[in-house]
């Protein structure tokens, strides 16, 4: 959660601060603020309730000048969202003034201690706890800002990705991060920091990912300087960033959310490109050559994720066990992680995050970790946390994702699940050749299917207007498809606001059958596989009871087609693969009742990208 932008160089820090706050607003958009310190070393901290817009409104008229300055678009934890709560804090000095990303769980304690040694708060926040503390060690040991911090940060716990600069030292930049991302973009006698690469790639591709505990010295004119809490010096690694301007920009669409589901062909031509090959018979996965022993040996699998990842991971949890015979279990990463759960040496814990950096996600694999498990993590965020704190694993290359409602992230998890799943059945020989050179081939064909698909995209919009006025919808799918059912009525909650529930089509007629009346809309996966008869039984206990079905069926199909009240028609493809082409229709439905009721779909209410705090 949050956005941390900074910057310190030769030019006027304020415009490459708001342009990146720009970037990083799916992180957090219920306030933003900015602090500089001007040519007369004077620091000017302004704050705005709601978006980077209404920033750079109330600003207008102010001095804004000055080439080192912080920056922050903040998704509220602590305190609500207004300008007093607003990031950055300053110290009572009025010398210092941090932006931070995280929960500082021991704050009251602090603040206590703090109060009593006669600070007062202008704020409900954590934060403004951290900077008057790093305040007070400075002010009462009379030490530097970096040891300072150092200090301070000791007697912290949480999480925390921070920024600091010091009116009385304009010439630097403190950043310190644990449990939540931050990166240093290195230029021309110039540094850039964010919470992630995109507000960087415009000045220079090359990067340090700072690790949990340490603290970065970034000063005009030297070399990057990052020591530990104990002031031990670390030799950073300078990573280059293979991202382009283009994929953070919205290419003429109305929404990124729009050209993310229009991606997806693309993006899971990126995802396979090197993986299957040119002659679609044949799966190869680096991580299965570099540690087939271990994953070929395991006992069972446990995947652990959170949202729309943990329905990926249903997904995955059925292609594998279908294919490769191996039990498969899929935790909540935030459940997971309370409780003691039963893991052991011979078991392999798939993490995925889109971000690589969800806070519970990252926690189960430290969790699995500490007890032998062999981690494997999928994500699409190269350099974050979790590819750095797992053993193996695979990037799912389908770039950047903005909109906070994941779409291309989740068909891009999938498909790196089903390239798993058959690369271990291949080398485990649980499926014959002939069903692997099947699948292989049917996987290659996804995009070009995914293109049928998105043709249909103006008639889904035209069919979604007559929806806006429902308060509830019923998403139903079998085998393979119960999962895109409850990522369908996800999406549909996170960017409309309509309450919405997945279930598996045989599970309704306990309990909730007794919802359906005419004003219910009930989107039915039905498309022609083994349970296509089950599904058309529970299309017509629908309308008996007067639903409105909106059913996703598979070309041609006649049966359903005279029952449903809506139909949309899907290019035929093997069972298992089929939550690739079926979620597309309910990503675009879900866009367009959103943009019909009026929603902000790229940036929902109460929602942020990546959830880097519990």
């Amino acid at each position: 959660m949050c956005g941390i932008v900074g910057y310190i160089g030769n030019r006027e820090a304020y415009p490459i601060l708001i342009k990146g706050l720009k970037r990083l607003e799916y992180r957090g958009y219920d306030s933003a603020g900015v602090a500089l310190i001007n040519k007369a070393g004077a620091m000017n901290v302004y704050k705005a309730k709601g978006r980077v817009c209404d920033l750079e409104e109330s600003v207008s008229s102010k001095d804004i000048s000055g080439c080192i300055g912080i920056a922050h678009t903040r998704w509220a934890t602590h305190g609500e969202p207004c300008q007093m709560n607003a990031h950055p804090h300053y110290s009572a000095s009025g010398n210092l003034a941090l932006i931070h990303n995280g929960i500082i769980e021991n704050y009251a304690a602090l603040k206590e201690k703090l109060k009593r040694k006669g600070y007062t708060f202008k704020s409900e926040t954590d934060t403004e706890v951290l900077v008057q503390l790093i305040d007070y060690v400075r002010e009462t040991k009379k030490l530097d800002l970096l040891t300072a911090v150092e200090i301070a940060l000791r007697s912290v716990i949480g999480a925390y990705a921070i920024a600091v600069i010091d009116k009385n030292t304009p010439n630097q930049i403190i950043a310190a991060r644990k449990s939540s991302p931050l990166v240093v973009g290195i230029g021309e006698g110039e540094f850039f920091l964010a919470s992630d690469a995109s507000p960087i790639v415009e000045y220079t591709d090359k990067v340090v990912y700072l690790d949990d505990e340490e603290i970065a010295l970034i000063s005009q004119g030297k070399e990057l300087k990052v020591v530990n809490l104990h002031n031990v010096v670390i030799t950073p690694e300078v990573k280059t960033v293979d991202l382009e301007l283009g994929q953070l920009e919205k290419g003429g669409y109305p929404h990124f959310m729009l050209k993310e589901i229009f991606e997806q062909p693309s993006c899971l031509n990126d995802c396979m490109r090197g993986r299957v090959n040119t002659e679609a018979n044949h799966v190869i996965l680096s991580a299965i050559i570099d540690h087939k022993e271990r994953l070929l040996s395991a006992r069972r699998f446990i995947i652990v994720a959170c949202g729309t990842s943990w329905h990926a991971g249903l997904i995955g949890k059925h292609l594998i066990e279908s294919v490769c015979r191996i039990p498969v279990e899929v935790e909540y990463a935030s459940e997971f992680r309370y409780r003691n759960p039963v893991i052991g040496e011979n078991d392999v814990v798939i993490a995925i995050s889109q971000s690589g950096e969800t806070a519970d996600t990252l926690a189960a694999v430290e969790l699995a970790k500490r007890k032998g498990a062999f981690i494997y993590g999928i994500c699409n965020a190269v350099g974050s946390s979790i590819p750095r704190n797992t053993h193996t694993g695979s990037y799912i290359h389908v770039g950047p994702e903005i909109g906070v409602a994941s779409t291309k992230a989740f068909t891009g998890q999938v498909t790196v699940l089903a390239m798993l799943a058959l690369c271990l059945a291949y080398e485990k020989k649980t499926i014959g050749e002939e069903e692997y050179l099947n699948l292989v081939h049917e996987l290659a064909s996804v995009p070009e299917k995914m293109e049928r698909v998105l043709e249909m995209d103006t008639r889904i919009g035209q069919l979604s207007r007559i929806f806006t006025y429902a308060h509830n919808f019923l998403y139903l799918g079998r085998g393979f498809n119960y999962p895109v059912a409850l990522e369908g009525a996800l999406k549909l909650k996170e960017i409309s606001y309509i309450h919405a529930e997945g279930y598996p089509a045989a599970e309704m007629k306990h309990g909730p059958i007794a919802l359906i009346d005419a004003e219910m809309p009930v989107v039915v996966i039905a498309t022609r596989n083994a349970m296509y008869e089950k599904v058309l039984s529970n299309i017509q206990e629908i309308k008996a009871r007067k639903g409105k079905v909106i059913a996703l069926v598979t070309e041609g199909d006649e049966e359903i087609s005279r029952l449903a009240d809506d139909v949309i028609e899907l290019p035929r493809i093997v069972e298992c693969f089929e939550p690739l082409i079926t979620t597309i229709p309910l990503q675009l439905l879900a866009y367009h009742i959103a943009v019909c009721k009026g929603k902000d779909v790229d940036q929902p209410r109460n929602l942020a990208k990546s959830v880097t705090v519990e």
